[in-house]
């Protein structure tokens, strides 16, 4: 980071390491599970007339909370001190949200997958909840949100609010399965609960993030914040006018209206982070930095696809968006930048200390590089190969795309524990 820069001091390891581990158990379980559901997801009359069934239900909450939700809040709590530039309000708060998180998305998934209505489907959406409540404690306590807040911290703030939102309309639609009482089609609020979360929580955290870390890890540098700036306010409008159009009138062609909006502010966050990358002083682009590229392509494809699922009731568009969105998008955003933050929050633990003082290993030996390589050609590979045979109702090709993507998941899983792992290990051998 550059000179001068105040930041906050690391929160305690608790705070953090359990989320990256727990989420490559998650993401490993998850990828297993497509596998073992891949005969319903291609041929099976039921899927193919409706996509409102439990064991989708369940991998899309695992994937969602369990996967994105439970590795970002890890990132989140390590690099709040470094956007906020002050220590993290409680790490106490942090230990105890990922405690809620991590037993309410087992039940949770637990539930779906077996549709359990009733108490354990709420017990488990509360749990989340709790945790997501905690989350938001901590990062309004942390930003210090006024009126000379920088946009970073306006977007990591937004981000949590509606990361509360969409998980408290989500208990909601939990007890209304058990507990009838929406007067609005069930069906209807559970699309608006998914594009709250997926445009409020994710885009917004993930937009955050990577306009602090993207031009960090470049060596770049960028004048143009007023881009940011009206991506955040075009990001808010479109996705509150969305809601609550679509609320009180249902999904209509005021919808993708709504859906430009939301999507300007997108292409302009990502012009703003092409100025840092054609301004970079670090020419050669590392595989984690790969993987975050490939991920705006993931949701530039899937902003494409939002006119083909308006306008065509083949839900075959419908499962492309999602496996784009969480495993074009989000999970290769995460495969990358797992590797740019983790071995160093590993690193400084144990050498800190010793840095200048002892021949000691850099944060990038952390890891198995070769492992991370396969694992970013793999993902290449099985993505498109995925969209494909979905396109083309080929399970063959389906499967092979997921048993690629169960690969990466044990590749990703591997390393991850490697480096959490690490012992202190000094160049000549010592420890």
């Amino acid at each position: 980071m550059a000179g001068g820069l105040n930041v906050g001091k690391a929160p305690k390891n608790r705070a953090v390491l359990p989320f990256y581990g727990t989420a490559s158990i998650f993401f490993l379980i998850i990828s297993f599970l497509l596998l073992y559901a891949s005969n319903s997801f291609i041929s099976t009359d039921e899927y193919q007339a409706h996509y409102f069934v439990p064991h989708v239900l369940s991998i899309v909450h695992l994937a969602a909370l369990g996967w994105g939700t439970m590795v970002i809040f890890g990132a989140a709590y390590q690099l709040l001190p470094v956007i906020c530039e002050q220590n993290l309000f409680s790490s106490n708060f942090a230990f105890v949200s990922y405690c809620f998180l991590a037993v309410g998305i087992s039940i949770l998934g637990y539930s779906f997958w077996h549709f359990q209505l009733g108490f354990l489907m709420i017990t488990g959406g509360s749990s989340i909840l709790i945790a997501a409540i905690l989350y938001f404690i901590n990062v309004i306590k942390t930003a210090s949100i006024g009126l000379h807040s920088s946009i970073e911290r306006l977007f990591v703030f937004s981000s949590s609010i509606w990361l509360v939102f969409t998980l408290t309309v989500g208990l909601l639609l939990a007890i209304n399965l058990a507990y009838p009482f929406f007067t609005t089609n069930h069906m209807e609020i559970l699309r608006l609960h998914a594009h709250a979360g997926l445009a409020g929580w994710f885009l917004q955290l993930i937009t955050g993030i990577s306009i602090k870390l993207v031009p960090m890890f470049l060596l770049g540098r960028s004048t143009k914040i007023k881009l940011v700036k009206w991506a955040f306010a075009l990001q808010n409008t479109g996705l509150i006018l969305f809601l609550t159009d679509g609320y009180f009138f249902g999904i209509t062609i005021r919808s993708l209206i709504y859906g430009v909006i939301v999507i300007t502010g997108v292409v302009l966050w990502l012009l703003y982070i092409r100025d840092v990358f054609t301004k970079r002083m670090k020419k050669k682009i590392d595989t984690p930095m790969k993987h975050t590229f490939v991920s705006f392509s993931g949701l530039l494809i899937s902003i494409l696809l939002i006119p083909v699922i308006y306008f065509s009731s083949n839900l075959k568009w419908v499962f492309i968006y999602g496996f784009i969105l969480f495993l074009g998008w989000i999970s290769a955003i995460i495969l990358g930048m797992t590797f740019k933050t983790l071995p160093f929050i590993v690193w400084n633990n144990h050498y800190k200390k010793l840095n200048g003082k002892a021949k000691i290993p850099l944060p990038k030996d952390l890891f198995m590089p070769n492992l991370l390589t396969y694992q970013f050609r793999i993902f290449i590979f099985s993505l498109p190969l995925i969209a494909i045979s979905i396109i083309l109702q080929q399970q063959l090709l389906f499967q092979i795309g997921l048993v690629g993507f169960c690969t990466v998941a044990l590749l990703y899983f591997i390393n991850v524990w490697k480096v959490l792992t690490h012992k202190t290990t000094l160049l000549d051998g010592n420890r």
